[in-house]
């Protein structure tokens, strides 16, 4: 019998555990006339709340159900790697414990996995119903930005609920940065991937963990993780400007020659050295960012703590 895992990143979710628990094994009867067994495997990523006890009293029901605790919250990130370093399943799914990753599409998934031949089988929203405008505007911009700096192809809406077979699982895995953007990283491996498309669902229960301040500083690390772009431009707007500065200088001196000096000029001296002044300041963040990555990574601390295993 072959075994799916199903990996449930957790943060102050305790409304929503025996609900995604519920709607899940709604699909049990399917993956058995299948062959096909179930693990769940929570990781729980520093929650406050009592989504561990909720988790444990699932254990105690259903062998099949397993808890990763971590020590304190580590990010999404680390979640979903402890979950892809712990599944025993030929096939591995990544899905959030709110419902927005509908549990009903998983059939659809798997059969264009076993009948179709794909690697790996992902979802994107159609629509941001229920979003923030505001929000929504911002998340396409990312979308389009990081696909013209990048080679990797980022699929506008992606989500992070994909059915993957072992041996995607195992490229991700073999991926050891520490500083992880996963829709990159599963762009990045490639493979034959098909994407399924769905209506925005709505969060169920409890309150969504990505402010806007979390989802711009997501968004930067993709940026910097898969796209040396940034770099680049940095480079040029310094050749530009020192081009201007110079043509500025022949154009002050010729001037002078001409017409001599009528007034001191400092207000576009001032607007001048300002502007320049930012746009160093500008350059200088934008390689201080892959400076600071390339400081987290050289320390290699480890991308999570487990505190305990069930």
């Amino acid at each position: 019998m072959k075994i799916l895992s199903i990996i449930v990143p957790c943060y102050n979710e305790q409304e929503n555990i025996v609900d995604f628990y519920d709607e899940l094994l709604k699909n049990e009867a399917y993956f058995k006339s299948h062959d096909v067994d179930m693990e769940i495997i929570y990781v729980n990523d520093g929650s406050k709340d009592g989504t561990v006890a909720e988790v444990k009293k699932l254990h105690e029901r259903d062998e099949r159900v397993h808890l990763i605790n971590f020590s304190r919250n580590f990010g999404k990130e680390s979640a979903m790697i402890a979950g892809l370093e712990r599944a025993k399943g030929d096939f591995v799914a990544i899905m959030d414990c709110d419902l927005q990753d509908p549990p009903a599409l998983l059939p659809q998934m798997y059969e264009a996995i076993v009948n179709e031949g794909y690697d790996s089988v992902a979802t994107r929203r159609v629509s941001r119903k229920g979003e923030p405008p505001i929000r929504s505007f911002f998340a396409r911009m990312f979308y389009r930005i990081i696909n013209k700096m990048s080679k990797t192809e980022i699929v506008d809406g992606a989500r992070d609920y994909r059915l993957m077979t072992r041996q995607f699982v195992d490229a991700v895995l073999s991926m050891g940065e520490y500083n992880r953007f996963s829709k990159g990283i599963f762009g990045w491996v490639g493979f034959k991937n098909k994407w399924i498309e769905f209506e925005n669902v709505e969060r169920q229960k409890g309150e969504t963990k990505w402010s806007f301040w979390k989802l711009f500083l997501y968004a930067l690390d993709g940026i910097v993780a898969f796209s040396t772009a940034p770099l680049a431009i940095a480079s040029f707007m310094g050749v530009l400007f020192c081009l201007l500065a110079f043509i500025f200088i022949i154009f002050i001196i010729g001037r002078k020659l001409m017409f001599g000096d009528p007034t001191s000029g400092w207000p576009s001296l001032v607007c001048i050295i300002s502007l320049v002044s930012g746009v160093q300041l500008f350059c200088i963040g934008i390689v201080g960012q892959y400076l600071s990555k390339t400081y987290l990574e050289v320390k290699k601390r480890p991308l999570y703590i487990v505190k305990e295993e069930l």
